[in-house]
């Protein structure tokens, strides 16, 4: 009788529930494969914070150095060096979009080594032309590393810790930008090329030890290495019988839905497609237009006009230093207090560091220097601006910083997670691009005060986008994963 009672209760557990109680079950077992392939694809963003953190140093090292260097670069050539990595990006995204098809990890191991081909060109370049080239090349494959790494952890991971293992990719991001900044003060340009050039090997190693994601694999119609690859990620005993099924049926109803669409344009405009582009476009447009990209080019020579006594470098090694803690700190946050907090008080905090930033800029410019300042001592104030700063880092690497990223991965169906990706990514890079671009133009038009004052408000619109606009996906299963993803493709029908 009790026999009876239990198995009709268990009939009546929901598909949902079901997979969850299995997971449970084997959870630490499975969460430790996880974090090992996490770990493993995250040295593609530590290979790719090196790319970030060397633009600054090398730059000052190329401008500097006349010793060694052949060639001299001005201030407009540095300009173009560095918004032409952006520019590459911009042009990788589309390239990574269209390659992801293939594979998540085939095409990371198809683009490591050549990452390492790209720093050794830039190491033996010989003009400003060669560096030009290396860094448009350079950005293309930093894109592609960077967008594909944060689609297979969105893949691989359970929504229990899918928020802690994304953080992981900013968190060796800012490693690798730390380490380029540090490493920086004592290399020229092309030791420190060879250095990062060393990276991507690191990354080729590891996945050689790691599966391609059930997702891709599914998609693909890979069943048996599909359900090899979710069985070594949950664990060598876990029961993947209902979660592999879930997938698959998720995955066909998704290819019958499309199927049964009247033209690509409907498909193209399909509410499944379009609301998570201007999501993710709508935060990436925010990221790259609060001041994050020209702090970290133009780092230097920023707090050269604020800083009277101190060491510029030395204020954006503290900065970097900052960005990881706070990256960190992100991590374990994410997945407990949720998306929307951590964005609202990353709105809020980058607003005032931004405006404290640039009214301090607009003291400096209007009063200080039209005034006679014998009496007061040098450099007493220099902790202001570097304080805002600071904020303005723990604020960004905080909230948006990493969670438009991770979103990406989370809002989009799986069908549409390539494309998807491509466009959200793409257009950050031009974001980027053209904010890097016409930074010194603002500065020139408005001054430094007015540049982030204009950022300060372009920070309060971030903030008013996030509440009326994004919604929260903490413990939310992925499309692919959702046990109730059929319903939902009736109810758009």
């Amino acid at each position: 009788m009790c026999e009876k009672v239990m198995s009709e209760k268990m009939t009546n557990i929901t598909p949902e529930t079901r997979i969850m109680m299995m997971r449970s079950d084997d959870s630490r077992k499975g969460y430790r494969r996880q974090v090992l392939a996490a770990l493993a694809v995250s040295l593609g963003p530590f290979a790719a914070g090196l790319s970030k953190g060397y633009l600054s140093p090398a730059i000052a090292s190329m401008q500097e150095s006349k010793m060694h260097d052949s060639f001299t670069v001005t201030d407009q050539q540095a300009s173009w060096i560095a918004s032409l990595s952006l520019l590459g990006a911009l042009i990788g995204c589309i390239f990574g979009g269209m390659a992801m098809r293939l594979g998540r990890r085939r095409v990371l191991l198809a683009i490591a080594l050549p990452h390492t081909v790209a720093w050794l060109a830039t190491a033996l370049s010989t003009s400003v032309d060669m560096v030009s080239i290396t860094s448009f090349c350079g950005g293309m494959i930093v894109c592609c590393i960077t967008m594909i790494t944060q689609v297979y952890i969105t893949e691989i991971a359970v929504p229990e810790i899918r928020g802690c293992l994304s953080s992981v990719l900013k968190i060796l991001s800012q490693i690798g930008i730390l380490i380029s900044f540090s490493l920086g003060a004592y290399l020229n340009w092309h030791q420190l090329a060879l250095v990062v050039a060393a990276a991507p090997v690191l990354l080729f190693v590891a996945l050689l030890f790691v599966p391609e994601t059930p997702s891709s694999l599914l998609l693909r119609g890979k069943e048996e290495q599909a359900a090899e690859s979710l069985q070594w990620l949950r664990g060598p005993d876990a029961d993947i019988r209902q979660e592999l099924a879930t997938i698959r049926t998720n995955i066909l109803a998704s290819k019958q839905f499309n199927d049964g669409k009247a033209g690509k344009l409907k498909v193209l405009l399909s509410k499944r497609l379009t609301r998570p582009v201007l999501i993710t476009c709508g935060l990436m447009f925010f990221q790259r237009f609060t001041g994050a990209h020209v702090f970290n080019f133009y780092a230097v020579p920023m707090f050269k006009k604020t800083f009277r006594m101190m060491n510029p470098h030395g204020g954006a090694i503290a900065t970097s230093v900052v960005q990881l803690l706070a990256s960190c700190l992100s991590g374990m946050l994410i997945d407990n207090v949720g998306r929307l907090p951590l964005l609202m008080i990353s709105g809020v905090m980058m607003s005032i560091a931004l405006a404290g930033f640039g009214s301090y800029a607009y003291y400096e410019d209007v009063f200080r220097n039209s005034t006679d300042l014998t009496h007061v001592e040098p450099g007493s104030y220099d902790w202001i601006p570097l304080l805002c700063v600071l904020t303005f880092t723990i604020a960004f690497s905080l909230g948006i910083s990493p969670i438009s990223s991770l979103l990406i991965g989370e809002l989009f169906p799986l069908e549409y997670r390539s494309t998807g990706s491509a466009l959200a990514t793409s257009f950050s890079h031009l974001c980027g691009f053209v904010n890097v671009k016409t930074a010194a133009d603002f500065q020139d038009h408005i001054g430094l005060y007015g540049l982030f004052w204009l950022y300060a408000g372009i920070s309060v619109l971030c903030l008013l986008f996030v509440v009326l606009f994004v919604p929260e996906t903490k413990g939310r299963e992925i499309d692919e994963m959702d046990p109730k993803y059929v319903e939902s493709l009736c109810i758009n029908r």
